[in-house]
């Protein structure tokens, strides 16, 4: 079988960050990078299961809704991928990831679709540190520019 893309960035050199891992069209899939690869800490079922429901709500909520295709964890637990329409500039895009880092940082209250009728696992939620891992990314993130979006 053919490899697929993500399985030719060398993971032993990688670092948190943001990235362009693809352009399909115009689609553009980014790679948010929270923990660095196969160093032993990895983000656990319920605070990435958290990062999830708060990402991509405030995701697809905000002014580049209709540009939101996905925004979904990597089975490694190392981070997310989200898939925007590439009307959305590389500049509003870590813009985006940052504001959304911000919100879950400063998130109180209810984690939207947390309810059984709204979610297939719905006690597997970790806000505090979800809320760490969030802030610990907008650190990540504070001066990235474009020009970081390529791997090394």
């Amino acid at each position: 079988m053919k490899r697929i893309a993500s399985f030719t960035v060398n993971h032993d050199t990688l670092e948190k960050g943001m990235y362009v891992s693809r352009e399909d069209g115009d689609v553009i899939t980014y790679d948010i990078r929270m923990k660095k690869p196969n160093c032993g800490d990895y983000l656990s079922t319920a605070e990435l299961h958290t990062i999830e429901h708060l990402f991509a709500t405030f995701a697809r909520n905000s002014e580049f809704a209709e540009s939101v295709l996905y925004v979904g964890p990597m089975g490694c637990r190392t981070g997310f991928y989200m898939l925007l329409r590439d009307s959305v500039s590389r500049a509003d895009a870590i813009k985006l990831v940052k504001d959304s880092m911000a919100f879950i940082k400063d998130f109180t209250g209810v984690i939207p679709g947390s309810t059984r009728q709204e979610c297939g696992n719905y006690k597997e939620h970790d806000l505090p540190n979800a809320k760490l891992v969030a802030a610990d990314m907008l650190s990540v993130l504070s001066n990235w520019e474009e020009k970081n979006l390529a791997y090394k």
